[in-house]
């Protein structure tokens, strides 16, 4: 990719893992520097990333220099993306408030470049407030973090706040260039995308709903937002941040949805339909909660809007419409009935067993009837192919 990368690794317990994302890196064929704090050096010797690096690790604002550069001007002059991995508690703080005391934070201050902080600290810094208003500083300033995972940490802790794994630092690295380097041919459309399951409340604590993540509406949403398309999306409840750059729309019931959708679509120019929204809802909610008994429970259920029936039926010349069809039989059958019914110029088609998953394998169907596989992938890079067959509608 012939792309400059600056890795800065703090003195976290996860410094350790920042070798093998200096070697990922290389592999992916970026140029890879790389500066340590005097901490991380405690964890992870020098010699170990100037290896896999093929350069020298800075440290040292005053180390004997064999060049007349300025070093933490041309290092932050030269990187295309800098990555902070483990990004630590104290890092962030230091950024966040203007201090530039060693090598590393003010590279940080000084350069232009897009850049990443990979958090990694123990559960109870993760939580703490500070970090938390810290974060939400930098943001406001363009920096992009990378949410920790939950795990064992080295405190002994099960909990939030270990390193995301190093194949998934690499792979947002991958993707921020390749967003940065597609066609943006969705600029200035305004895009509406459907997420998530919907949830009908049976009485205040109980609900029907069903096994969707949102993950594919999601990975739509930001791949749409990255090709230049103005973005809203409505969305159900999930365990998923909204994606950057996106109209958010949280929503529960399919009522809610249907509300929340025809605000919006008339001025629309694409609809992707990927919620997985309850077909039923109580005929009659109940105010208090249901207490059980001897006998069996029976529940008495009414219709719910058509979403994507009535998107269909608003849908004017001009506008795309795109749906899903999730089946556990007659895949290819059902999924043309439906994009016939529903006046869909473009049907996905996948078997229920995608639900959760973060990958998938599809069949597109148009309206001529034309079906296209598209072989497993993960739902990040399908949310691209989908929206690649706007092209030629456009």
């Amino acid at each position: 990719m012939n792309k400059n990368i600056l890795l800065g690794i703090t003195g976290g317990i996860a410094a350790y893992k920042s070798a093998n994302i200096c070697s990922l890196l290389k592999k992916n064929g970026y140029n890879v520097k790389v500066i340590m704090t005097k901490n991380a050096t405690e964890i992870i010797t020098p010699l170990t990333l100037e290896t896999l690096s093929k350069n020298r690790v800075a440290i040292d604002m005053w180390a004997e220099k064999s060049n007349i550069d300025v070093e933490h001007i041309s290092l932050a002059d030269w990187a295309d993306l800098v990555l902070i991995a483990p990004a630590t508690y104290n890092i962030i703080g230091k950024a966040a408030n203007g201090i530039a005391d060693d090598m590393l934070s003010t590279v940080i201050a000084a350069t232009c470049a897009p850049t990443y902080f990979a958090l990694a600290m123990n559960v109870n810094m993760y939580n703490n407030p500070i970090l938390k208003d810290n974060i939400k500083k930098l943001e406001k300033y363009g920096y992009t973090f990378i949410d920790a995972d939950s795990g064992h940490l080295a405190c002994d802790w099960v909990a939030k706040g270990r390193l995301k794994k190093e194949t998934d630092i690499v792979d947002i690295v991958n993707n921020y260039f390749e967003s940065w380097e597609r066609e943006k041919f969705l600029e200035g459309k305004n895009i509406l995308i459907t997420a998530g399951p919907t949830e009908e409340a049976i009485d205040p604590i109980r609900y029907l709903s069903n096994r969707s993540t949102g993950k594919m509406g999601y990975a739509l949403a930001a791949a749409s937002a990255k090709l230049g398309a103005n973005v809203t999306l409505v969305s159900g409840p999930t365990n998923l941040e909204a994606p950057s750059g996106v109209e958010f729309i949280p929503v529960r019931s399919a009522n809610d949805m249907y509300e929340a959708v025809f605000t919006k679509f008339e001025k629309m120019d694409i609809a992707i339909g990927c919620a997985a929204v309850a077909d039923y809802r109580m005929k009659e909610y109940s105010a208090s909660k249901i207490k059980k008994n001897d006998g069996d429970l029976v529940f008495e259920l009414t219709r719910n809007p058509d979403i994507l029936m009535e998107m269909g039926r608003r849908k004017q010349k001009e506008q795309i419409l795109i749906g899903f069809a999730a089946e556990s039989d007659n895949l290819i059958e059902n999924a043309m009935k439906k994009l016939e019914k529903k006046n869909l110029n473009l049907i996905v088609a996948n078997s229920t067993n995608a639900f959760g998953n973060d990958s998938n394998e599809v069949f597109f169907i148009d309206k001529e009837k034309n079906i296209l596989e598209i072989p497993q992938m993960k739902k990040d890079d399908l949310a691209f192919k989908i929206l690649e067959t706007l092209k030629i509608n456009l």
